[in-house]
């Protein structure tokens, strides 16, 4: 598929092939949703568990006779009423670790990315050099992108001016073509890619 180049004053230049294996894929919700839920699911921290009554070291004698020593019949100190017992009805492990298939990771991507190219919702820029790295003069570019907010993701390494003039407007995430990921593609309402970005992605699914 053909989209044409902009710069960031808005302005359209020639054109450039997309590949249809990355960008003319048809979206299937099923898969989008499998990586977005895998994604989330992987951000979660393992949950520590406490010790309860069973992993608590101490001693499991009787410390006392059963009748008439005036206290509750313990059969040992790692009852939860003691210092130092196990813990009652403790927070037990919960690791959130679930596993994906690398084929449906890399496909669920590639649908993320032509997903926004089928709405219309995907531009390619040729350089993200912004005057200055002065951030009015980017918000006043990015104003005529109709978008609410935008991911820009670059080649290797993310365009230093760019970087430094988005970093106070909050509707502008960046990121290089590295870290690109379904969540933060769909999550935002318009993709900016560079130039650079399209190559390093194509050759990441061609390599």
């Amino acid at each position: 598929m053909k989209i044409k180049l902009q710069s960031l004053d808005g302005a359209q230049g020639a054109d450039i092939d997309l590949s249809d294996d990355v960008f003319g894929l048809e979206p299937r919700a099923d898969i989008l949703h499998r990586v977005v839920t895998w994604q989330l699911e992987k951000r979660r921290g393992t949950a520590r568990g406490t010790r309860e009554r069973a992993d608590v070291a101490r001693t499991g004698k009787k410390f006392g006779r059963q009748k008439g020593g005036g206290t509750a019949r313990h059969g040992d100190r790692r009852a939860p009423v003691f210092i130092g017992g196990g813990k009652a009805h403790g927070a037990r492990v919960r690791d959130f670790n679930p596993s994906l298939n690398k084929k449906v990771r890399a496909l669920g991507l590639k649908m993320a990315l032509s997903s926004k190219a089928k709405t219309g919702k995907l531009i390619v820029m040729d350089s993200l050099v912004v005057e200055n790295a002065k951030t009015a003069v980017l918000f006043k570019n990015f104003s005529t992108l109709d978008a609410k907010t935008a991911l820009v993701i670059d080649g290797d390494m993310v365009e230093a001016s760019f970087a430094l003039a988005a970093g106070n407007l909050r509707q502008i995430n960046v990121m290089p073509a590295a870290g690109a990921n379904v969540y933060d593609i769909l999550k935002a309402d318009t993709l900016v890619l560079t130039r650079a970005a399209v190559e390093k992605l194509e050759a990441r699914f061609n390599g």
